[in-house]
């Protein structure tokens, strides 16, 4: 799950230079944020801010935005509109699907004096027979409701209206709270339920690992063993998978929560997976049974060789990435092969003739920072 920190705020702070003290803009969307936190302490002249599409349960840590004008809260987990009284500039708010249930929380908002316009479409609280004309009556200062503008008569019909609304929400509110603490319930039991049957952590044989030294006839043994075990763990996960979307479900934040941690699971379990393959690979052959030299190029290097009949020698010409540490590249030069070791990757090729070993040097390019090795050949003197 999401949290809001100072290196999250400063990633989403470019057009500012990173600069987050001064920012007037933030947009922290889609971050999987289940807490409001921090922001009012490090970005107190923030005068937009976009917080749709997280996970946050509650308004909190906002009321010293002082300058705040936009807050888009939308597609979120609130279930009551509160703590906004400090936002003092406040003119737009964006509560657009949420789990607003407590509609008479909005009372709270008739010390923004400057709010013009509320968006509460997609709420519990939306549903309520009265809905607009208590919102409308109950705050003065309203301008546009849903993105709908409100007629100064249909304010003065509200008003009108108003005792008989109100004892009407109240009591569509207090049928909403009974079935939320049945919600809460259930979403508490099937939480319970899921940790009893989740299972232990590694199973028998998962953890299997191929040593350095496997031949390859034992890893590949190894490989279809470990196969079969993980397409049986993939058909069972998938299994699990079908019967979690298929599950009926209600509409609550407990739900919305649920469905982030099944994914999260998926997640982690695709990369535990990822991360099992990448552990067993085959050992790399650079030499055969027979003692033959092979010709391997691992890091997909750029090369050449030559063959200076002047100076009677072989020049090998390897392209290395031209900014790489020397120090991460390893030359072995034998009489028929030459190997280089580039970040731990074989680039090894078979020459042409045999070669001095111990007379032969290596050296990067000043210009192109490549890796030139020069390998006299055996049995002939250079040409001064």
């Amino acid at each position: 799950m999401g949290r809001i920190t100072e290196d999250l705020i400063r990633r989403n702070a470019e057009h500012n230079d990173c600069v987050i003290f001064s920012l007037e803009e933030l947009s922290l969307h889609q971050q999987e944020i289940e807490r409001l936190e921090h922001i009012d302490r490090w970005c107190r002249h923030l005068k937009i801010l976009y917080l749709q599409n997280n996970l946050i349960g509650k308004i909190e840590n906002v009321s010293k935005l002082k300058e705040l004008e936009y807050l888009n809260l939308a597609l979120n987990n609130i279930e009551k509109i509160e703590n906004l009284e400090g936002c003092e500039e406040l003119t737009k708010l964006d509560l657009t699907v949420n789990f607003i249930g407590e509609l008479s929380s909005i009372k709270s908002l008739q010390h923004n004096i400057h709010l013009k316009e509320l968006f509460l479409m997609g709420n519990p609280c939306a549903d309520f027979d009265g809905y607009r004309q208590f919102v409308v009556a109950t705050l003065h200062q309203l301008k546009w409701l849903d993105g709908k503008e409100i007629e100064r008569s249909e304010r003065i019909q509200a008003l009108q209206d108003f005792p008989v609304i109100e004892q009407q929400i109240r009591e569509q509110e207090e049928a909403y709270f009974l079935r939320r603490a049945k919600d809460k319930e259930e979403a508490q039991r099937r939480l319970q339920e899921e940790r009893e049957e989740e299972p232990e952590e590694g199973r028998p044989g998962a953890g299997g690992r191929c040593s350095s030294s496997l031949e390859n006839h034992e890893y590949l043994q190894a490989q279809g063993m470990q196969d079969g075990e993980q397409n049986k763990k993939k058909l069972a996960d998938s299994e699990d998978d079908l019967g979690f979307w298929n599950k009926p479900s209600l509409f609550t934040p407990e739900s919305r929560l649920e469905t982030l941690r099944h994914v999260e699971k998926q997640r982690k379990d695709q990369e535990r997976l990822r991360e099992k393959k990448k552990k067993v690979k085959p050992p790399r052959t650079l030499i055969t049974e027979d003692g033959k030299a092979l010709n391997v190029n691992e890091p997909k290097l750029d090369f050449s060789l030559k063959d200076d009949e002047k100076r009677n020698q072989i020049i090998l010409d390897l392209a290395v990435y031209r900014y790489m540490d020397t120090s991460l590249i390893d030359v072995d030069v034998q009489p028929t092969y030459v190997r280089v070791m580039v970040k731990g990757k074989p680039f090894q090729l078979v020459l042409p003739a045999e070669v001095k070993p111990d007379s032969s040097s290596a050296k990067r390019s000043q210009t192109t920072g490549h890796l030139v090795v020069c390998m006299p050949k055996v049995g002939w003197f250079a040409e001064w």
